[in-house]
């Protein structure tokens, strides 16, 4: 199981699909907060609808209780010390609460977590 970034699905929306291909085996999935970034980078109706039908594939899991702690305990761990942004600590905790696999192409933001998987 992989959890897909929002970078990955930007390429992905712009027909970078090589990111993913090799994964096909792979149960993929984005979170409600990669959601709502997407949703949130559409300039127009148009680009909206776009997102909604591309993304329609990939299953979408819910930011909950357990999520929220961990992510809550992340940015109070590594804020000062490594600029841990608030939707990246829900980003990694969806990951580590599901034990699944992050695929980012920012991994910067993410290597210095223990207990998480990246590709």
């Amino acid at each position: 199981m992989i959890l897909l970034d929002t970078n990955i699905l930007i390429e992905y929306l712009k027909g970078n699909k090589s990111l993913i291909e090799a994964y096909h085996f792979e149960e993929l999935f984005i979170n409600d907060i990669v959601l709502m970034e997407l949703y949130q980078g559409a300039r127009s109706k148009s680009d909206l609808n776009f997102i909604v039908k591309n993304i329609s594939d990939f299953k979408i899991l819910k930011s909950h209780d357990e999520i929220m702690k961990l992510a809550t305990a992340l940015v109070k761990e590594y804020n000062l010390s490594h600029n841990m942004k608030m939707m990246d600590a829900i980003i990694a905790s969806t990951a580590m609460v599901y034990d699944m696999k992050l695929m980012s192409l920012n991994r910067k933001d993410f290597v210095y977590l223990d207990g998480l998987s990246l590709i």
